[in-house]
């Protein structure tokens, strides 16, 4: 289960309002990832995106978001909470994950924060972000999404304490955002046929926070206001409405597996062997065993029980994806090339997929086809640092000098390392056609390193 981290498509409607390039904006996101300490970034797993994926699926139909371009993506961060900071993606913890008891409970977060990118919540977050920029430079602006993403105290730092009114102003819903995103969230989950009770349970388990010092309460609380007469009133909705949902298969076994998965890389191997015994689906057990003989060395075991999991689900890639991350990362590399081919053959698409695929041929010397299936990877989700590491490592081994250039100071760009992207970007602008698109990516990386350079100047 690689981390990586992503900014979205999204972000680009933010570029236009607070004129920064797109590639500085994912530079921006990147922040978030490399101050230190309370820093975060992103845990990308095909399996994990997917099974939230299913769950989510539903509720934002019945939000009438469009279900393709709206991801839902996992927060390195254990703390309890979750967010939206732009159209195409809604952020959640893993230890909100890993906290929550039920898939109702999940799924009345993903209904809430839905629910802010459905009402409108986002404009004034944006409008924010405009100011920001134009009032105190980009410093500011790397500082409001640097604490969006989990920076903390290092995104405070970024902005010299001098901007905490407009960073709290950018993170914070009001209590009238809440109480309608609470009122179009209960409607979602009522279209989708999902039990309210999940609402009601989160907002007990934030019961009396409102009266703990800030620094007490849950970042969820910090940033989603709530209060006694919020569970009131999902209570009285739920006494109006009745619990009328019907036990979901589909949403139980996704659920369990998204929490499975993570549990079995970020808890230690002992405790993963000694709650997978209680799983009700066998695959899935089989899974988490595998990841946990993994991650203490032993291969035989660890094969053993991925290939016992495939043997239950014989069609899914996801149990390929990790076998093949297994096999690769213990240098079985023809087998673990064969593995990421059978996850690819059944989901063509899947740009994670795609992505270890290419590392795995890289790895075992079939550079051509690597460089293939990391440009396909990139042309999905082109903001992954780690896709970016082995695209460019490619493009060198093929002899493309110019565009390994590229790819190198994009990834330095995403790392918030600008000024080793506008090397890198200058490198590639003697190397290629004036013009070409390689080029001008190169440009763009150079003009956002240029940017960055003179707003540090202006805040000095």
């Amino acid at each position: 289960m690689p981390i990586s981290h992503v900014a979205t498509m999204a972000f680009e409607r933010l570029c236009r309002v607070a004129s920064i390039p797109a590639v500085l904006l994912a530079a921006v996101t990147w922040m978030a990832s490399v101050v230190p300490a309370s820093a975060q970034g992103l845990i990308r797993d095909p399996d994990i995106e997917h099974g939230l994926r299913e769950l989510a699926f539903p509720i934002l139909r019945a939000a009438g978001l469009n279900t393709n371009r709206v991801r839902i993506l996992v927060v390195n961060d254990g703390t309890f909470n979750a967010f939206v900071i732009d159209y195409g993606a809604i952020y959640l913890n893993y230890g909100l994950i890993l906290s929550v008891d039920s898939p109702d409970m999940l799924q009345a977060v993903i209904a809430h924060e839905a629910a802010h990118i459905a009402n409108g919540h986002l404009a004034r977050r944006v409008e924010n972000l405009g100011a920001a920029n134009r009032n105190a430079g980009i410093g500011t602006a790397l500082a409001l999404i640097a604490a969006i993403a989990g920076g903390g105290e290092a995104a405070a730092g970024i902005a010299a304490g001098t901007q905490s009114a407009a960073l709290r102003s950018f993170l914070s819903h009001t209590r009238t955002e809440e109480a309608s995103a609470d009122r179009s969230a209960a409607s979602y989950l009522r279209s989708a046929g999902i039990s309210p009770a999940g609402m009601v349970a989160l907002h007990r388990k934030f019961a009396g926070q409102e009266l703990l010092n800030p620094v007490n309460q849950d970042p969820y609380m910090r940033s989603h206001p709530t209060s006694r007469e919020r569970l009131r009133a999902a209570e009285a909705f739920l006494d109006q409405y009745g619990d009328w949902s019907k036990t979901d298969p589909n949403a139980e076994y996704w659920f369990a597996r998204v929490k499975g998965k993570l549990s079995a890389f970020l808890r230690s191997s002992t405790w993963t062997m000694r709650r997978a015994k209680e799983e009700t689906a066998q695959d899935i057990r089989l899974m988490r065993e595998a990841a946990a003989f993994h991650r203490n060395r032993d291969l035989p075991s660890a094969r053993s029980a991925i290939d016992g999991a495939l043997a239950i689900r014989p069609d899914d890639p996801f149990y390929y994806e990790l076998k093949g991350q297994i096999l690769l990362e213990n240098r079985q590399l023809q087998d673990a090339v064969t593995a990421y081919s059978n996850a690819v053959d059944k989901a063509p698409n899947n740009a994670l997929i795609l992505a270890g695929y290419g590392r795995a041929l890289l790895a075992s010397g079939q550079t051509k086809k690597a460089l293939q299936a990391l440009e396909k990877a990139r042309e999905r989700d082109y903001l992954n640092a780690r896709l970016m590491h082995d695209l460019g490592m490619a493009y060198a081994k093929v002899g493309n000098n110019g565009m390994a250039s590229v790819v190198t100071a994009e990834r330095y760009a995403l790392q918030g390392q600008l000024a080793d992207a506008g090397i890198h970007a200058k490198r590639a602008l003697g190397q290629l056609p004036e013009g070409s698109p390689g080029w001008q990516r190169a440009q763009d990386v150079l003009i956002a390193s240029e940017r960055a350079k003179k707003a540090k100047r202006k805040l000095k």
